[in-house]
């Protein structure tokens, strides 16, 4: 229990100083698809690793919930979109429960944007229109995996993904399989957070509003 005491107490005492410019309603874009936009290609001009990386948190039908990273694959005014095996723990709960969030977090930039709202799958060509662009390997990786199931061992999954190298031996001809595609959460809040001192951190968050467009809110840090 020692260990588990000096564990805590250096956990309890980590601090961040806050060193970055604020946030201000007049700095922002009445738009939060441009003001993501823009944080975008700050986090990509800084060299950020994956800045593409964010957190998808989603529940099933009794509420239950579960988190996980997935890359952002593509963002317009429909919304955020995102890959995966449909029969995976996420796309299960996605199916009982639509309603999801996802967080990015851009540490060296002390920012942070969670969005929150209703995912649902896209068109198949729009997927197949992106699986054509992965590498060979990540595809026959998806056939290979199912994706969340138990496995007995890593020995197994390597001999499933050599039967899918004899099945598509064709790095041009492999198909998309009928369990993975994408899904698109459209946005119903929008959140930029900015890290600031002692605490005091910029939250202004956009709230989709019928017939009124978006409206634009502070939120106490």
């Amino acid at each position: 229990m020692s260990d588990d005491a000096d564990l805590n107490e250096s956990i309890s005492q980590l601090r961040v100083r806050r060193s970055q410019e604020g946030l201000d309603e007049s700095d922002i874009d009445p738009d939060p698809f441009v003001q993501f936009d823009s944080w975008m290609r700050a986090a990509l001009a800084a060299g950020l690793r994956m800045p593409n990386e964010m957190t998808l948190a989603t529940a099933d039908a009794r509420g239950r919930p579960a988190a996980r990273i997935v890359l952002l694959k593509g963002v317009d005014r429909e919304g955020f979109t995102f890959f995966t095996n449909y029969a995976s723990r996420k796309g299960k709960q996605l199916s009982e429960n639509p309603h999801a969030a996802l967080v990015f977090y851009w540490a060296e930039l002390e920012r942070q944007v969670d969005v929150t709202g209703r995912v649902v799958k896209i068109s198949v060509e729009e997927s197949d229109a992106y699986w054509r662009t992965r590498p060979p390997k990540s595809r026959r990786a998806a056939w290979a995996s199912r994706q969340s199931e138990v496995i007995q061992s890593r020995a197994e999954l390597e001999e499933r993904v050599r039967a899918i190298e004899q099945r598509f031996p064709d790095d041009d001809d492999i198909p998309i399989p009928p369990h993975w595609g994408g899904f698109r959460l459209a946005p119903d809040t929008i959140e930029f957070w900015q890290g600031r001192p002692d605490r005091l951190h910029d939250r202004l968050i956009y709230r989709r509003v019928a017939r009124m467009g978006w409206l634009i809110e502070r939120l106490s840090p």
